[in-house]
């Protein structure tokens, strides 16, 4: 037994240390609840100095042995959760991967789950206590990976001198790492899966669509796709709003030369103005978020769905879906439950439902809905539900193979006025419901059986389908469009947001959001 494969040494709970060898050195576990879990392994070097805004760079080898015990810091971003470290702390140590292993024997070889985070490509990170991912570790018998990339001005705003889309190069020496590494861990490379929700899953479109990404991931699993995609004329338009609100040219040598933390209140500014720019950036501006996916020509050649209908990755296997109430949460975290009126909600049908008629088609399609149920209904639709099930058309349509779902079982918070909102697939893949988000969309409460029961599912689907390439329900096509819905009686049924289908039916994939 050498030293690169099990060292002695207490960890918690009683449980010994384990060294595994990676390319950069060896690094040191601990056992925790029946897993091995390593945090805080550099994956690249740290973009700071000439490497910052630049592409990802090989993270420097170390000799001995690293403790892998605690999480990397996040890097600079608008947001901090509690209990976070400060953005821009670590000496710019920020890109790092975790792994929780059942065993981190060679042999082993078990399915691998790479998790890509979201936050609006503005904030989040891999060690976030909302993505613990040991309940998927270990109800799956599986190793599962998360990691840290750039987001905001540093990961995605578009400026001379630097590479489009930094976060997305992260992502990709991340998946290298992977592919690199995870044998050690117990993984098998050749069985990685990934899955992210919002921006997570709108990164894992554009990694589909990545001739960089290619062969990184045999399957994914993309939970609430955004449809924001920039073009590269209106990105480096933003860019250079973004850096004029910190009183700099939108080049990386100018924004090189000042702290993180003043790129990241240069992007609060101007994401608070950004619904005066309607005029200018469309439906862009409406978003208050500066940062999205570039389609640059070259890290990103063309959109996802055009590349995927192409046949980009028809060799990966793809689970999709939303949740019903997706954009509730936004209104909610507004605090304007309730008080959508008239002309808000018109407002809104003008601006995002499809084709000049698209006001009266909504208003022709759900009679009965109130000003409310408009406003959240055709921006959930634009946001997230049409740009996700467009997602598994155009995948069929390149000859892949596509599973759909749609969570329809509504959060407990708020005495269940959250509905099936935005991220309450998170708590319940993870089992977090204290966490992050969960303790708003639970309230803080204990979750119940139903709920219990509905979290193990998820886990029991997501890993499945790591596993096999099935999630347990039938493949999605164009003439049954049968999905799995998510509730206390799950049921596979024919989409049931048939209406929503058939009001964006013809709509140019191009026409989609934001691409202009």
């Amino acid at each position: 037994m050498t030293d690169t494969q099990v060292s002695g040494g207490s960890g918690v709970n009683g449980g010994s240390g384990l060294v595994v060898g990676t390319a950069g050195g060896a690094v040191r576990g601990r056992r925790e609840d029946g897993l091995t879990v390593f945090r805080g392994i550099p994956f690249a070097a740290p973009p700071v100095g000439e490497a910052r805004f630049a592409a990802p760079r090989p993270a420097e080898a170390w000799d001995g042995v690293r403790e892998a015990y605690a999480f990397g810091p996040p890097p600079p971003q608008d947001l901090l959760v509690p209990g976070q470290a400060a953005a821009g702390s670590g000496d710019g140590d920020w890109l790092t991967v975790n792994v929780w292993t059942p065993d981190a024997d060679p042999a082993a070889r078990r399915p691998v789950m790479v998790w890509i985070h979201g936050g609006a490509y503005k904030l989040g990170h891999g060690g976030s206590p909302g993505y613990d991912a040991r309940r998927i570790a270990a109800d799956g018998d599986l190793v599962v990976v998360t990691f840290n990339y750039r987001v905001g001005m540093e990961g995605f705003a578009r400026i001379d001198g630097a590479p489009a889309n930094r976060g997305l190069l992260d992502q990709v020496a991340a998946l290298e790492w992977v592919r690199d590494n995870i044998e050690g861990f117990g993984g098998d490379p050749d069985q990685v899966t990934v899955f992210g929700e919002s921006a997570g899953a709108g990164s894992i479109a554009a990694l589909l669509a990545m001739p960089r990404a290619g062969g990184l991931f045999r399957r994914a699993i993309a939970q609430s796709v955004p449809g924001t995609f920039f073009s590269d004329e209106l990105a480096r338009d933003i860019g250079a709003a973004l850096a004029a609100e910190a009183g700099l040219r939108p080049t990386a040598a100018d924004l090189a030369t000042v702290d993180p933390d003043r790129l990241v209140r240069a992007g609060q500014t101007l994401a608070a103005k950004m619904p005066g720019y309607t005029g200018r950036w469309g439906q862009a501006a409406p978003t208050v978020t500066p940062y999205s996916p570039v389609v640059d020509g070259d890290v990103l050649p063309v959109l996802p769905w055009r590349a995927l209908a192409d046949g980009a990755s028809r060799d990966v296997d793809l689970v999709v879906g939303h949740n019903r109430d997706e954009f509730r949460l936004f209104v909610a975290m507004g605090g304007q439950l309730g008080t959508i009126g008239e002309e808000r909600a018109a407002s809104a049908l003008r601006m995002y439902a499809p084709g000049p008629g698209g006001e009266a088609a909504y208003r022709a399609a759900f009679p009965d809905a109130g000003a409310g149920e408009l406003y959240e209904k055709v921006q959930t639709d634009w946001l997230f539900a049409v740009p996700t099930m467009r997602l598994a058309e155009a995948h069929l349509a390149g000859g892949g193979r596509a599973h759909a779902y749609e969570l329809t079982w509504p959060a407990p918070g708020n005495g269940g006025g959250l509905g099936a909102c935005h991220a309450l697939d998170l708590p319940l893949l993870f089992g977090t419901f204290d966490a992050d988000l969960g303790a708003l969309l639970f309230a803080g409460a204990e979750p119940d059986e139903v709920a219990l029961a509905l979290s193990a599912r998820f886990r029991a689907s997501w890993t499945a389908f790591a596993r096999t390439g099935d999630p347990g329900w039938p493949a999605y096509d164009t003439g049954r469009r049968l999905v799995q819905v998510l509730d206390t009686e799950p049921a596979v049924v024919p989409y049931p947001e048939e209406t929503t289908r058939r009001l964006w039916e013809g709509h140019d994939i191009s026409a989609l959001p934001l691409h202009v």
